[in-house]
């Protein structure tokens, strides 16, 4: 998951702006964006202003707002905690107590830091999905590694290239291997984030051709949104799946899930990169604009809907 680099430029006037390490105590901030508050507590002495740090907390809920169409809860409570060194280091999101999100940051960090960071939109996809028992990790993560990058590549945060070329090379590490017991049974590092992620990207390109384009994994997400489920509710899995299915009108969900779920499948990914026109060669990611789903895959990418024929 490391080495992402976000092309967006943060435009922030920093100078003159007392840093945080001059705070005696816990700077305290409420950031409303897509119809949520955001209270954000900083705790520790950062060498950046806090204007910085809460301009790179905004864009990243503007990007979650953007593909939900609202940000997932109506509040949140962020702890920004500073650690030794640079970079944005953790993120964790709890819910059993309202929504609330702690993200560990070095407290040298720059604005350069906080540009290539993809760890606290991750952590904001979390809640869009209600608690399930440990056994789904996978469907919250993989769901987290997959709609992290598309919805930043969506808001012009991140380059195709960049998306394609991380699943093309990282997506493989989810496959299923020897011994493998199907996802529900298999709470390896790989098959959790990766094999998740694999999950979530078939079931996109298998609700675009159920839909004939007219829907996506995306309607699928907001419908357990509209359907009342966020990170502060408790669901069975085939709840959070029915609500996300009647979004699309289709059972792509339930079904992927009935044949993953207790079953290692290998969704042979070179026919996938091949249908929707991505190609990985001495390095190099290249895209097919006459492959069969490549109109699919610039709708993935732009997030506009593709003409029902072409997809």
């Amino acid at each position: 998951m490391s080495g992402r680099i976000a092309i967006a430029v943060l435009a922030l006037g920093l100078a003159a702006v007392p840093t945080l390490s001059q705070q005696s105590a816990p700077l305290r901030q409420e950031i409303a964006v897509g119809g949520a508050t955001l209270s954000v507590a900083y705790r520790g002495d950062f060498s950046l202003p806090e204007a910085a740090l809460a301009a790179w907390i905004r864009r990243s809920a503007e990007v979650i707002a953007g593909y939900y169409g609202r940000f997932p809860v109506d509040h949140v409570r962020l702890d920004v905690i500073g650690v030794d060194g640079t970079g944005v280091r953790s993120g964790k999101a709890f819910g059993d107590r309202g929504a609330y999100l702690r993200v560990m940051v070095g407290e040298a960090s720059d604005v350069a830091d906080l540009k290539k960071d993809w760890i606290m939109v991750h952590e904001m996809v979390h809640l869009a999905l209600p608690r399930m028992p440990r056994r789904h990790d996978w469907l919250a993560e993989g769901l987290a590694v997959y709609v992290e990058s598309i919805a930043r590549m969506q808001a012009g945060d991140l380059d195709r290239t960049q998306v394609w070329g991380e699943f093309v090379t990282r997506m493989p590490h989810g496959l299923p291997k020897a011994g493998d017991h199907g996802l529900d049974n298999t709470p390896t590092w790989g098959r959790t984030y990766w094999g998740g992620a694999i999950f979530a990207l078939v079931a996109d390109t298998q609700i675009r051709k159920r839909t004939n384009g007219a829907r996506s994994l995306r309607d699928a997400l907001r419908g357990v949104l509209t359907s009342g489920g966020d990170f502060t509710d408790f669901w069975p899995i085939e709840r959070t799946l029915a609500a996300a299915d009647a979004a699309t009108g289709t059972d792509v969900l339930m079904t992927l899930y009935r044949d993953w779920r207790s079953t290692p499948v290998d969704p042979d990914l070179d026919r996938l990169w091949k249908s929707l026109g991505v190609t990985h060669l001495s390095g190099r990611i290249a895209f097919d604009e006459d492959a069969p789903l490549a109109a699919m895959r610039r709708s993935m990418e732009t997030g506009e809907a593709c003409e029902v024929v072409a997809c």
